[in-house]
């Protein structure tokens, strides 16, 4: 799953131990959307959805 830098760079904000678990849990969200690329809005959407603030 290709990421854009805008979302890679969201994601290093999430803590360092539970990122890995975000990362996964995002693409599959992705995934099952039908997107092959997680952008910023996919990023967010994800976060909505998983209730992350």
């Amino acid at each position: 799953m290709n990421w854009t830098p805008e979302a890679e760079a969201r994601l290093k904000e999430i803590p360092f131990f539970v990122r890995p678990a975000a990362r996964k849990k995002i693409e599959k969200f992705a995934a099952e959307a039908g997107h092959n690329e997680i952008t910023i809005e996919i990023y967010e959407q994800a976060k909505a959805k998983f209730g992350s603030k």
